[in-house]
Order: structure tokens, then C-alpha cells, then sequence
């Protein structure tokens, strides 16, 4: 892959994103789609961003889907002359496969979102229907990977693989689950969800071009660039929120790429401050249970879950949260692709 179309997708999903809020962001207000805040599931100060203009994870979904079909476009000029080779380019039907998936999920997040404004709370689907739709789409993706070629049901583990055979398809489902969900929860700071993907989907990059991977990293520097352009809007205090529509979709998108790289440990250390932030999320959850049935009050281990509420409730600005979980993101990720390629 030419270095140049990467920098070129990257720069024209920013400029999407960037450039689309101006439209986007007022539309928004106009529909007063805002933000239902609910302290209990915050800090008190939240309470400041109610009725901020929600689902602006669509910029970047929007940024990253376009700049990855034009790059992908001007790949195939310049490197293939037999048009004909573009229905047996079975990578590029793969990624084209993934970018269906993420949309799926950012589906499912747009109408999670959409049920919280027309109810004007802080609740859209149910936890169950939630799950049933992520579930369906985690085995549609899954089964579409197996019927463009990626039959491998190894465990990539950095000096040991682990082939687990057909038990790999369903833990993956709950991988996926998990990731998703783990990037929802990080989506509570200001720019925060929106940075450590940006750094995640550079890592990946990174990754994927050194696996050979070259359409894969066309997606991945679009949605780092989209990201980047969302942040225009969404670094403190911020104009918009992702939403569950964009959250979603980022979920989606760093699972995706994620496995099909078939690193996993690498891509555990790529996404750990995600897996970090749902991890705190059961702690908390587990220890005031086991604590309120052994002594009858529950108790807490962090003042506050998702764990970048606890760090919030300790002094941290936003700002010092951004730039902490993203700097303690990028050296995990550095951390596992060294494990795996150096």
C-alpha cells in the first residue's frame, strides 16, 4: 500500500469529520437530540452536559466509511489495470465485511440513542434486547469471514498459538460482546473514548501493514482520522457526544480489525484500557454484592466505575484523563506488537 493514500484517507475522513459538524451539530440542536445525564451515573458536574447534542459518533462513521471506499478506489487504479480482479479481491470483500459490521453496531447504537431522546431518560433498549442484536451480528460477521477464507480457528498468543477448533466461533461472539461493550463504557469523558481509538487504530495500522494486510490498514487510518476530526467537537468541554451510534461502531470496529489480525494477544494490549474499564465496571459490581450479603452494607474498592470516574473523583481534569488512559494506551499496544514482531 503506497504510504501516501493512507495520509490521503486519514486527512480526508478528518476533513469529514471536522467539516461535517458545522452540519451535522446544528441539525442536532434543531431536533434537540440532547443528552439525558444521570448523576448517579457520573460525577455531580455532569449534570452541567445535559441536553449537549448526542449521536455524533455519525461523523466519523460517515468520515471513516467514505475515506476507506476512496482510498480503496485509488488503490485499485494505481496498482490493478484488470477491473475484473476486483470481484475475486477476497481481502477487500473481507474488510468491506467488517465495515457492514461496525455499521450494524452503530445501528444498533443509533436506535439505543434514539429511544433515550424520545423518552428524554437515560435508558433506550433493554440490556437483553441489546445483547440479541450485538449476538446476531456478531454471528452474521463471523460466518461471513469463514465464507470469504478466514477458516483459522487458532488462538494467536504471541510464542504460542492454541487451535480451540470450533469452540473458537463462540467465544468469539463473547469477545466481541465484551469489547464492544467495554468501548461503550469508556465513552463518560470528554474525548476520551474518541482519543484512545484514535491511538488504538493507529496501533492497528501499524499492525496490519506489518502482517501485509493492506486493505485493513485503509479503515484503520480513515477511522483515526475520523476520530481526529469528531475531537474538533468532542474534547472538553465538549460540543457533542458520540452517543452509543458512534461508541458502537468504534466497539465494532477495533474487534473486527482485532481478529482478524489473529494476534489476539496484541490486540488485548491494544485494547486494554477498554477491557480495563468494563473490568472495573465488574469489580465494583461483584465486591458490593459479596460485601452486602457478608455484612449487609455494600462496599466499594473505586469511588466511582467505569474506572475513569474514579480518577475523576480524585482530582483528575478530563484533560489529565484523556491524555493518561491514551498515553498508557499507546504503550500496551507498542507493548504487544513488539511481543509479537520483534
Amino acid at each position: 500500500m503506497p504510504f501516501w493514500i493512507n495520509i490521503a484517507v486519514g486527512l480526508l475522513a478528518f476533513a469529514v469529520a471536522a467539516f461535517g459538524g458545522k452540519i451535522l451539530l446544528p441539525w442536532l440542536h434543531k431536533l434537540k437530540f440532547g443528552q439525558p445525564i444521570k448523576v448517579e451515573f457520573g460525577p455531580k458536574w455532569h449534570a452541567n452536559k445535559q441536553g449537549t447534542p448526542t449521536m455524533g459518533g455519525i461523523l466519523f462513521m460517515v468520515g471513516s466509511m467514505v475515506a476507506a471506499a476512496a482510498g480503496y478506489a485509488v488503490y485499485r487504479f494505481v496498482k490493478v489495470t484488470d477491473v475484473t480482479s476486483l470481484l475475486v479481491d477476497r481481502e477487500a470483500l473481507q474488510v468491506l465485511s467488517c465495515l457492514l459490521f461496525c455499521l450494524l453496531f452503530g445501528i444498533i447504537g443509533f436506535i439505543d440513542d434514539f429511544a433515550k431522546v424520545a423518552k428524554k431518560q437515560n435508558e433506550g433498549l433493554k440490556p437483553m434486547q441489546k445483547i440479541v442484536l450485538q449476538v446476531v451480528a456478531a454471528i452474521l460477521w463471523l460466518a461471513a469471514m469463514y465464507f470469504l477464507g478466514d477458516t483459522s480457528t487458532v488462538i494467536g498468543l504471541g510464542f504460542v498459538d492454541l487451535d480451540i477448533k470450533w469452540f473458537y466461533y463462540p467465544l468469539m461472539v463473547l469477545v466481541i460482546l465484551y469489547l464492544t461493550n467495554a468501548v461503550n463504557l469508556t465513552d463518560g469523558v470528554d474525548g476520551l473514548c474518541g482519543t484512545v481509538t484514535l491511538v488504538s487504530m493507529l496501533l492497528l495500522t501499524l499492525i496490519c501493514s506489518k502482517l501485509h494486510m493492506e486493505t485493513y490498514t485503509l479503515f484503520t487510518t480513515a477511522l483515526a482520522g475520523g476520530c481526529l476530526g469528531f475531537l474538533v467537537w468532542n474534547l472538553h468541554p465538549a460540543k457533542c457526544f458520540m452517543g452509543d451510534t458512534g461508541s458502537m461502531y468504534l466497539g465494532a470496529s477495533v474487534a473486527a480489525v482485532g481478529l482478524a489480525t489473529h494476534e489476539h494477544l496484541t490486540m488485548i494490549l491494544v485494547a486494554l484500557v477498554y477491557i480495563l474499564e468494563a473490568l472495573s465496571v465488574m469489580i465494583q459490581v461483584t465486591y458490593f454484592k459479596y460485601t452486602k450479603k457478608k455484612t449487609g452494607e455494600g462496599r466499594r474498592i473505586f469511588k466511582m466505575t467505569p474506572i475513569h470516574h474514579h480518577f475523576e473523583m480524585s482530582g483528575f481534569s478530563e484533560y489529565k484523563i484523556v491524555i493518561t488512559f491514551s498515553l498508557f494506551g499507546l504503550i500496551t499496544g507498542i507493548l504487544g506488537f513488539l511481543l509479537v514482531f520483534i
